[in-house]
């Protein structure tokens, strides 16, 4: 069973705080995105588009879940960014930050390509605000434990068509 936790209504004012913030750092830039597929794919298109400044954009593709319902201990790199990146201001779109192990990889990964700048954009960061050994530049929200679905975020695939966010009910934070 489905959870409504934050209606359609709710992000959009999110991704309009975000752009904002995002556009007064890089108003006189034209950074490149890099959207981290699968999930945040509905994000990114939204946030570019609140935006309203120049932007480039690319996407890469870790791995740590899959159809699994449990991660695995390292993130894959499956589809790596074909835009170059050296001397460039880079914004990494994410959907989720949980335990950060995932994104750390990425970030570790893009920082050997020495881009300018290098920061980091998440709709939402899950459970309470620890220290996960990265810094989120720019953070939508918070939600608590939980599978969470919905605006392009899934559940082995499924669910990502939700225009909200959903916590499916049953399923344990992982």
């Amino acid at each position: 069973m489905l959870k409504l936790i934050i209606p359609p209504e709710e992000i959009h004012l999110i991704v309009e705080r975000l752009a904002k913030e995002i556009r007064h750092d890089y108003s006189s830039k034209n950074p490149v995105l890099i959207g981290v597929l699968r999930g945040a794919f509905v994000f990114m298109a939204d946030l570019a588009r609140a935006l309203k400044i120049p932007v480039e954009m690319d996407f890469i593709c870790a791995a740590r879940y899959g159809t699994r319902e449990r991660p695995t201990k390292v993130a894959k790199i499956i589809k790596d960014i074909s835009t170059d990146i050296e001397g460039r201001d880079v914004i990494v779109i994410e959907d989720i930050i949980d335990g950060g192990q995932t994104m750390k990889a990425l970030l570790e990964h893009l920082k050997v390509k020495r881009p300018a700048s290098l920061r980091l954009c998440a709709l939402i960061l899950r459970g309470k605000k620890r220290d996960l050994g990265l810094k989120v530049d720019y953070l939508g929200t918070t939600v608590g434990e939980g599978f969470v679905v919905g605006y392009g975020l899934d559940y082995k695939e499924q669910y990502r068509h939700l225009p909200g966010l959903y916590i499916i009910e049953g399923k344990g934070g992982v």
